[in-house]
């Protein structure tokens, strides 16, 4: 499939999914507009243009982050990381303990397959200095 190409009858988020599935943080670009689209649309918000797709380079920059601390489980944190291409979205980072994700921190993305059938999905691991 081209970047450019939306297959016919595909809805935008099965197609983002379709990227998972191969590994790739795939995002959409109002060429336009010169903007980039994320979550998954059929068409740019707010102007109506046409998007294409694009492969994410899988780094970005922790904008905000918390600490959940559920009652018998450990704690584990929740993020919003702005991605080099300019889009924001919502997860975690791995492989340091909960409360070391600081704001300002560099990270890189990685798919996380789960199984049974179930969608992948994103997280983050601190960036390799």
């Amino acid at each position: 499939m081209s970047l450019n190409t939306i297959a016919a009858g595909a809805s935008p988020l099965a197609l983002f999914r379709d990227y998972l599935q191969r590994g790739e943080l795939a995002y959409q670009f109002d060429a336009a507009s010169g903007q980039p689209v994320f979550f998954p649309r059929v068409i740019a918000p707010g102007t109506g243009n046409a998007v294409e797709w694009r492969v994410s380079g899988g780094k970005g920059t922790v904008h905000a982050a918390t600490v959940i601390s559920p009652r018998g489980e450990p704690p584990y944190n929740v993020v919003l990381v702005d991605m080099d291409e300019g889009f924001r979205l919502m997860s975690r980072v791995e492989e340091v303990p909960a409360d070391a994700v600081r704001i300002g921190m560099r990270v890189r993305s990685r798919v996380h397959p789960l199984g049974d059938g179930a969608a992948p999905y994103v997280v983050f691991v601190p960036e390799a200095t």
